[in-house]
């Protein structure tokens, strides 16, 4: 075991290498899209909530992007996310080594578990290593989980981990407490932050089950893996159980077929397995069916190669050996290429999942016949698919310079297993062909697969322009066309803050980045995953209910920020011109900034009601609560306070050891009515039921493994 753990270290410091050699070629290669608008400036707030010593549940300085753990991608139950965030945030990085560090950990635990997971099958160390390559440096790990999704990486690095697992859970050699092994790892799996991860975790269960119930005849052996996958998934139960609630009326769960038919890996595309160059149509965001290289499918060659020639030698014995690897291989092929459902979305999300199945079939392969031709077929295939490539000129931008790379490496390995016909040549060439090849295709096209990159720099962890102590709300074209560096030559984002950015800075806006997007907010103002507001409502906002008794006011806004490009600006009569360049302007409303707690004695939404003026003081306005000292007049109507922060169902009110009842305004911020002749502290709390019943499902769950453990360390001890 020992030896194995070892082994698994070093595949997982060929890949920091790997990741190392790429940032040489180019500092910001893991700098992109989501984890400029998103991912970093949300992990800036997650590491500041843990310095506060407060749960990162909500974040005081968006609306969109409030409920942290709601959105599920921010991994806010990981142990692991967690600890990684707040070690990287220690030292003075810069945003793109903050973002190489978070995907280069993730990448080194991806191929530390695809290596024990393949030493568990009783493979090679070359081969393992192999599979931990093909595994963590696949083309859409690294186009989309390591460089612009951080949470489909923060999970999938954990599913070779969960398979391992269960997979000693199935094995009956082993202890009762055997269904332990998955535990933690299928709860770092589901709190790591993508749902499709999960959804290949349940595959996974579900073929495991199926076929241990075929070859032994018996469902009882599956009960200990079984029990374990149920045992992680009440560990990681707060984050599954947040998003199932989160995700009820909210726009992603209101409007998510449109995204079915968009990036599915069409059949045209298939062969960029073999040359990931092979440019064809695919349908991207917008469903326009646009040419794409498929860089994607990268797999570094040697194992299709491996495949092809396997199947070329003994077709028949492969799929006795291994028919259950290769309907998996298939199934998830399928599901590659077909169209998503229900909250899912981008068939092609199955592609990693695929890429570690085939690197163990070619391993497979490999391992039944050791002196199998496999660089011979690798230049075979490529002449192959070159032919058509040339014909149809579908080699793309950069499809020379690659194909001739790839010639050259399998010319090589062929000349090697031709003429030089040494045992630990032919084990180790795999591993070294899928290293250079991987490298060979980051370096010749690009692996940020035409996402917009944007020139934020590090002034934008400073509020200037803006006041910290104001609420904005920013009207500005979407980030992708109005800031992307094709043009903006210069830094961006000082005015403006589009996506969530403002976080970095601890500025308070009603924007932010929310691929789930809450009802209230997103909902009624129109707000777009990337925070940008649609430009019909940003207008009307700024132009009919940004003065005195209007909506923008009953929120609490008291700064309004216009990008250059819109021609838009409120009344002057109640806003004052504070700042101006040519990204855009920005607008305080005259007089001190709003308070966080107000009393009102009038509200569109109780027409017929009237209330009196609580006298308030004392407000403490922190990450998941509000504290105030109130004092409402006796013999007259109730008071109406209203808080200045988005609303959720699960916000709890207590005026001393009394509890009121916490309503809203139209979905968008908290009222509580107080009765008359109340005196005292008022706190506003952020107490969600899947909190309270997920952590007590997690703390019996850690029990029982705490317990299992125990006693297994036990027995190991009286062993010895």
């Amino acid at each position: 075991m020992r030896k194995n753990f070892f082994g698994a270290s070093v595949a997982g410091l060929i890949v920091v290498g790997f990741s190392l050699l790429l940032l040489w070629h180019d500092p910001l290669f893991f700098w992109n899209d989501d984890y400029e608008l998103s991912i970093l400036p949300v992990f800036a707030d997650v590491a500041r909530s843990w310095s506060e010593s407060h749960l990162p549940l909500l974040s005081p300085y968006s609306w969109v992007c409030n409920n942290l753990a709601g959105e599920f991608q921010y991994g806010t139950f990981s142990l692991f996310i967690n600890l990684a965030v707040i070690l990287i945030w220690k030292f003075p990085l810069t945003f793109p080594q903050q973002a190489a560090a978070l995907s280069t950990a993730h990448l080194f635990v991806l191929a530390a578990g695809a290596f024990l997971l393949a030493r568990d099958r009783k493979l090679s160390i070359p081969l393992s290593i192999f599979i931990a390559l093909i595994a963590a440096l696949n083309g859409w790990i690294i186009c989309w989980g390591a460089t612009d999704w951080f949470g489909a990486l923060g999970a999938f690095a954990w599913l070779p981990w969960a398979w391992w697992g269960l997979q000693r859970a199935l094995d009956p050699q082993r202890s009762n407490w055997r269904f332990l092994w998955p535990a933690p790892f299928v709860y770092l799996l589901v709190t790591g932050g993508f749902p499709y991860t999960v959804l290949m975790l349940v595959v996974l269960i579900a073929w495991m089950s199926i076929k241990s119930l075929v070859e032994t005849k018996n469902w009882m052996p599956i009960l200990p893996m079984l029990g374990g996958a149920a045992l992680g998934f009440g560990m990681s139960s707060p984050a599954w159980l947040a998003i199932l609630d989160y995700i009820q009326g909210s726009a992603r769960g209101l409007h998510s077929a449109g995204g079915h038919w968009q990036w599915i890996v069409p059949w045209a595309a298939l062969p960029g397995f073999i040359l990931p160059c092979w440019t064809v149509n695919w349908a991207d965001f917008s469903t326009r069916y646009l040419p794409h290289s498929a860089t994607e499918l990268a797999n570094g060659l040697a194992a299709p190669a491996a495949l092809i020639a396997g199947f070329l030698w003994r077709p028949r014995l492969l799929i006795r050996r291994m028919k259950w690897e290769l309907i998996l291989l298939v199934v998830l092929l399928v599901l590659c290429m077909i169209p998503t459902t229900g909250v899912f979305r981008w068939s092609f999300r199955w592609l990693p999942f695929f890429h570690l199945v085939l690197a163990i079939c070619a391993a497979e392969v490999l391992r039944l016949r050791p002196r199998l031709a496999t660089g011979s077929t690798a230049f075979l295939v490529l002449i192959l698919v070159t032919i058509p490539m040339s014909i149809f000129s579908t080699g793309g931008a950069n499809g020379a310079i690659l194909t001739w790379i790839y010639f050259q490496i399998a010319a090589i390995w062929a000349l090697f297993e031709l003429f030089l016909p040494i045992a630990k040549v032919r084990e180790w060439a795999p591993p070294i062909a899928t290293f250079a090849i991987l490298l060979a295709t980051y370096i010749c096209i690009p692996p940020n697969c035409g996402v917009p990159k944007y020139n934020f720099s590090q002034e934008l962890t400073k509020p200037e322009p803006l006041d910290s102590q104001r609420l904005y709300l920013a009207v500005y074209s979407p980030a992708e066309y109005a800031y992307r560096r094709e043009y903006r030559n210069g830094p961006v984002g000082q005015v403006a803050r589009p996506g969530s950015t403002p976080m970095w800075a601890g500025l308070h806006f009603i924007n932010g980045y929310s691929p789930i997007l809450p009802a209230g907010v997103a909902r009624d103002f129109k707000f777009f995953i990337h925070g940008e507001i649609d430009g019909d409502m940003g207008r009307y906002l700024v132009q009919n209910e940004s003065g005195p008794a209007g909506i923008l006011e009953e929120l609490g806004v008291d700064g309004i920020i216009v990008a250059r490009e819109i021609s838009v600006e409120p009344a002057l009569s109640g806003w004052e011109l504070k700042y101006e360049n040519d990204e855009g302007r920005v607008f305080h409303r005259k007089g001190e900034p709003l308070s966080r707690v107000r009393s009102v004695v009038w509200i569109d939404s109780l027409p017929e009601r009237e209330f009196v003026t609580a006298t308030i003081s004392g407000i403490q306005d922190k990450r998941n609560l509000v504290t105030v000292d109130v004092d409402i007049p006796t013999g007259g109507p109730s008071a109406l306070l209203t808080f200045s922060r988005p609303y959720f169902r699960a916000y709890q009110v207590q005026i001393g050891n009394r509890s009121l009842r916490v309503d809203s305004y139209r979905g968008l911020f908290p009222i509580v009515e107080v009765p008359a002749g109340s005196r005292g502290h008022l706190t506003l709390i952020y107490r969600p039921w899947w909190l309270i019943v997920g952590g007590a499902i997690a703390i019996v769950s850690c029990g029982v493994f705490a317990i299992g453990l125990f006693n297994t360390s036990r027995r190991f001890k009286i062993r010895r």
